[in-house]
């Protein structure tokens, strides 16, 4: 997997919001904290914004915070706020792809991999139906997404 930069960023600016309490932070206070250019910072902070990840007051005492609580941000929500879908398949997003017969279990299989939910999201979890059974009889078992409150219990 590779990462770029903007992702990079996005991600550390979106953490260190999380590590303070969801915010109101400057954008500087993140700038100087994470060690990102701090124009650089401005379009990903937009992006952020735009995709309803972080809210901002606008002024010369401008301020962002966490739009929503940090344990409901995915890694995966903020990198496609600044790089768009994760994945797609025939140039469709994975968790609209339909497929018959021997290859339905590809459907989950590509949604998972680009952190989209699978079968529509069953019962609320996005982590597709995680019902089946892996090879060899043992349950399968789904990892959830990484989330952006995670980040803090890494450290």
């Amino acid at each position: 997997m590779r990462v770029s930069a903007k992702a990079d960023y996005a991600v550390r600016a979106t953490v260190e919001l999380a590590a303070g309490g969801g915010g109101p932070l400057k954008r500087d206070f993140l700038a100087t904290a994470q060690s990102i250019p701090a124009g650089f910072l401005e379009n990903i902070l937009l992006d952020l914004r735009h995709a309803d990840v972080i809210r901002s007051q606008r002024g010369p005492d401008g301020v962002y915070w966490l739009a929503r609580p940090a344990e409901e941000i995915t890694v995966a929500d903020v990198v496609r706020a600044v790089e768009g879908p994760l994945a797609s398949v025939r140039g469709e997003r994975p968790g609209a792809l339909s497929f018959q017969g021997s290859a339905r279990p590809l459907e989950e299989l590509w949604a998972r991999g680009a952190g989209e939910p699978a079968f529509g999201a069953r019962g609320g979890d996005a982590r597709g139906s995680g019902g089946g059974r892996a090879a060899g009889g043992g349950r399968r078992t789904h990892a959830r997404p990484r989330r952006v409150g995670e980040a803090l219990r890494l450290g």
